[in-house]
């Protein structure tokens, strides 16, 4: 039996490190965009270049196993070398494989191009990420307490809808971190994983697509009345807040050098997924994902400073993070 199954996407990084960029800001009736520039047939150098495994089905597994959790990882690879250094990597982290091998296709594939000050551009090919299908999965081998979804789309996404309804008649739990892809779809596209939902995470802009509402607190309550149960909104260094129904708990994080924010959101998520698990306590949660997402962007790559149980539990006590707890 295990304690969580993640469901998602598998990637393999590279991460390519340049000062050779400009930064453009561009202002429309939007509002302003940043974008990165490099210059058209230039031969660019590379400062530096990391390879490492990505995609937030494997970010969450990797993160729940080292928070002392028994976990697999359920997604569709290739059949090529990407892949098994993809399941070598999950093993090393004590993370079982339940992964479908798509022997025709290939491992999904990220360059993230880190530049001037650390903003970051990233190129997604999503390869066989999208393309799980239900009767592909060995049911036999679903028994877990919780499964943790991840934004998949297209024959993916209807899958996670086929994996809901399992959980909901064999009492699976949910935890689903939806990207802004999903939540500009809008309620109705979602309501068939929403409505089972029991811990549902996302970030301020996401919210906003999802529920077309500025304001955080009617965010938190029109997505709780659409079945979520405990709903979780993250707003970069700004307070993130948590909402049960009956009451909504926020706070700040603590001012930190954000070195690069790739795989933040996973880290947050997925801890909070552990810190319920643990302890079935929002607050205890709030911290442990707080600490455990800023212990990520303080460093390169998704997973390399993942906090263990222990290493969170020490953070959190030093850093203190005081927790807003108000009525509705």
């Amino acid at each position: 039996m295990y304690d969580v199954i993640c469901v998602g996407s598998s990637t393999i990084d590279v991460f390519a490190k340049t000062k050779f960029s400009e930064l453009i800001k561009i202002m429309d009736s939007k509002g302003e965009t940043d974008l990165l520039a490099y210059p058209t047939g230039a031969k660019i150098l590379i400062e530096e270049l990391n390879f490492t495994t990505g995609g937030g089905g494997t970010n969450a597994a990797v993160s729940l196993s080292r928070l002392g959790n028994k976990v697999a990882y359920l997604g569709k690879m290739g059949n090529d070398e990407n892949s098994d250094f993809v399941i070598q990597s999950l093993k090393q982290e004590k993370v079982d494989s339940l992964a479908v091998c798509d022997k025709k296709g290939k491992t999904g594939y990220s360059i993230i191009l880190d530049s001037i000050n650390h903003d970051r551009t990233i190129l997604t090919y999503k390869g066989s990420n999208n393309n799980l299908k239900f009767n592909e999965i060995s049911i036999k081998k679903l028994k877990t307490k919780w499964f943790y979804f991840s934004t998949m789309l297209d024959e993916s996404y209807d899958t996670l809808e086929k994996l809901a309804a399992f959980a909901k008649k064999n009492n699976i739990k949910i935890a689903f971190n939806a990207s802004s892809y999903l939540a500009k779809k809008g309620f109705i596209f979602l309501k068939n994983i929403l409505s089972k939902t029991d811990i549902f995470v996302l970030n301020k802009d996401e919210a906003e697509l999802l529920t077309k509402k500025k304001n955080i607190k009617e965010q938190l309550k029109s997505i709780n009345k659409s079945g979520a149960k405990i709903v979780v909104i993250t707003d970069g260094k700004n307070n993130f807040y948590a909402f049960d129904g009956n009451y909504i708990y926020s706070s700040k994080p603590t001012k930190i050098k954000v070195i690069e924010t790739t795989g933040a959101g996973d880290a947050f998520a997925s801890s909070f997924l552990a810190g319920m698990i643990k302890k079935n306590n929002i607050e205890f949660a709030l911290n442990l994902a707080s600490v455990n997402a800023e212990s990520v962007v303080t460093h390169h790559g998704a997973k390399n400073k993942l906090l263990k149980y222990n290493e969170a539990l020490i953070r959190a006590k030093k850093e203190k993070i005081c927790i807003k707890k108000e009525k509705i």
